[in-house]
This record gives C-alpha cells, structure tokens and sequence, in this order.
C-alpha cells in the first residue's frame, strides 16, 4: 500500500485561495472538532469556496469535516472559515468539555440508581 500526500492541490493555487495568508489571526477559534453552521446562502460573486463551505453547513459540520470534502489541508480551510465568521456568514460552537472527576455524581449513587432501575 502506498501513501499518497494529503496535500493535492497546487499550492500556488492554495496561496491564491487564501489571498497569500498562511495563518489565522486566531488559532483557539477554530479546531478540528468544531461545528460551524452557515447563516445564510451563498451569494452571487462569493469565492466558490465560500460557497461550498456554506453549502455544507447548512447543517452543523465540523472543521476537519469540512477540509476533507474541500479537499484541502486544515490550515487553508481554517483561514476560509475565518473569513466566513468575520463577515458573520458563519458561526462556530466548541463542543462541551468532558465535566471534572469532582463534579461527576459519586459511584454509590449511580450504584443505588442502576439498582432502583432493574427493580423496575
């Protein structure tokens, strides 16, 4: 089995795509697992990746959903998003972080729960 880049595109078509950047302004707003849902339809003259990412987003989509239907590396997508939310045609939601150990209900609990279920 070989494998084979995951970076197809030209890149002088890549640096076209992001208008020459090669870094967000901020890389905490948009990591692989967050969900960005459009806001509204694409709009006549828009990039054609703006509006495949619209598109796509019509229903909750996240980052590296995205990139794997564009076809294109993480980064670029990520600079495409940012350009999105900027102009508020997106929105992006983190997911949940997984609660502490301290706030979780104790075992015994669960335990006397589970117990009062299978008594059901």
């Amino acid at each position: 089995m070989t494998r084979r880049p995951v970076d197809t595109g030209s890149p002088d078509r890549l640096y076209t795509v992001t208008g020459g950047r090669s870094n967000t302004a901020d890389t905490t707003v948009f990591d692989l697992v967050t969900l960005v849902v459009s806001e509204c339809d694409p709009t006549p003259g828009m990039q054609s990746e703006h509006v495949r990412i619209l598109t796509l987003c019509r229903h909750p989509a996240a980052v590296v959903e995205i990139a794997a239907e564009l076809r294109m590396p993480i980064t670029v997508v990520r600079i495409l998003l940012e350009d999105l939310l900027a102009a508020g045609r997106i929105t992006a939601r983190r997911p949940r972080t997984a609660a502490a150990a301290a706030d979780l209900p104790e075992s015994a609990l669960l335990k006397e729960v589970l117990h009062g279920l299978r008594n059901l």
